[in-house]
C-alpha cells in the first residue's frame, strides 16, 4: 500500500510537491511546540533569527514531499556547477568522500554524481538508517539502490568494510556527517560552537585510504524548477588527529549550511544524546 502511495506520488509534478510540501511544512510547524521550539534553539545557535531562516519551515516538508518523486519518478532538471572537482578526484584513483550536511535536497546530488560517473567508475556506495517500520524500510531500502548506480548499505558497524573497499577501488562514498551516530561511534565535537555528538567515520575513512573529500549539496530552486548542485574541495588538509579531523569536517559543514541556512534541517535533532545500539 506504501508502495504504491509512493508511486502514484512520483509521476506529479515537482512543483505540486513542492508547493503541497510548503504547505506540509508549515502544517507541522503549528503543530508540534517540540518541533518549533528545536527549530528555533538550533538557528539561534547558529546566529540566526527566525526571521533569517523561515524559509527552512517549508523547505522540511518539500524534502517529504519531493522523495517519491525523486526515488520512482522521472528525472528532474539539475544545475552543475562551473567548478567541478570531481573529474580530479576520481582521476587521482584515491576514491571520494562525498559528505552533505541536511542542506537543501541530499538525495539529488547522489542520484545526479552516480548518473554521470558510475558507468566509469563504478558505484557510489551510501548508508542509509534503517527505519522503525518493516514496511518502510522495505520501501527505503527499494527506493535507494540503483543497479550499477547507487549500493545503498543500511548504517550498521559491517557496512565499514564495504565503504573501505568501494574507496580502495577508486570508487566514491556519501555521508551525511551531521546525522547523530550511535553511542560508541562518535566524538564529541562543537557544531556552530556547542558540543554535538559527531560521527567519526567520514574522517577514519578519508585518513585510512588517502580519500579526496568533497563537499557536495543540491539547492532546491523556487517554484518546483529543479535543482542546482554545489560542489566545493575541502577546505583544508585533514589532520591525522581524529578529535582535530572531526571537529574540521563539522567546521566544513558550518560552511556549507552559511551559504543557504534557509534550507537547512534546523528541526532535526543535532545536540540530542546519541542512542545505545550495539
Amino acid at each position: 500500500m506504501l508502495a504504491a502511495l509512493f508511486r502514484f506520488a512520483s509521476g506529479w509534478p515537482l512543483r505540486r510537491l513542492h508547493a503541497l510540501g510548503g504547505a506540509l511544512g508549515w502544517l507541522t510547524w503549528l503543530a508540534s511546540p517540540r518541533y518549533r521550539r528545536r527549530l528555533i534553539d538550533n538557528a539561534r545557535q547558529a546566529g540566526y533569527t527566525f526571521a533569517q531562516v523561515r524559509g527552512a519551515v517549508a523547505q522540511a516538508g518539500r524534502m517529504a514531499l519531493e522523495a517519491p518523486r525523486l526515488w520512482f519518478g522521472p528525472p528532474v532538471p539539475v544545475e552543475w556547477p562551473a567548478h567541478n572537482p570531481i573529474d580530479a578526484a576520481y582521476a587521482a584513483g584515491r576514491g571520494i568522500v562525498f559528505l552533505t550536511p541536511h542542506l537543501g535536497c541530499f538525495e539529488v546530488t547522489v542520484q545526479t554524481t552516480a548518473e554521470r560517473y558510475a558507468t566509469r567508475y563504478g558505484p557510489i556506495t551510501i548508508l542509509y538508517r534503517p527505519a522503525r517500520q518493516p514496511v518502510l524500510q522495505q520501501v527505503l531500502a527499494q527506493a535507494r539502490q540503483r543497479q550499477g548506480q547507487i549500493q545503498a548499505l543500511a548504517a550498521t558497524p559491517a557496512s565499514v568494510r564495504p565503504l573501505l573497499k568501494a574507496l580502495r577501488a577508486g570508487q566514491a562514498v556519501g555521508l551525511l556527517p551531521d546525522q547523530v551516530p550511535p553511542q560508541g561511534q562518535g566524538l564529541w565535537a562543537p557544531f556552530f560552537g556547542q558540543p554535538a555528538y559527531t560521527m567519526t567515520l567520514a574522517a577514519r575513512l578519508a585518513q585510512q585510504t588517502g580519500a579526496t573529500i568533497i563537499l557536495a549539496w543540491g539547492e532546491r530552486l523556487p517554484r518546483g524548477a529543479g535543482y542546482r548542485l554545489h560542489l566545493t574541495d575541502f577546505p583544508e588538509p585533514l589532520s591525522d588527529d581524529l578529535q582535530t579531523a572531526t571537529g574540521q569536517i563539522n567546521r566544513a559543514m558550518e560552511g556549507l549550511i552559511r551559504e543557504c541556512p534557509g534550507q537547512y534541517l534546523w528541526g532535526y535533532g543535532r545536540y540530542k544524546t546519541p542512542r545505545a545500539e550495539a
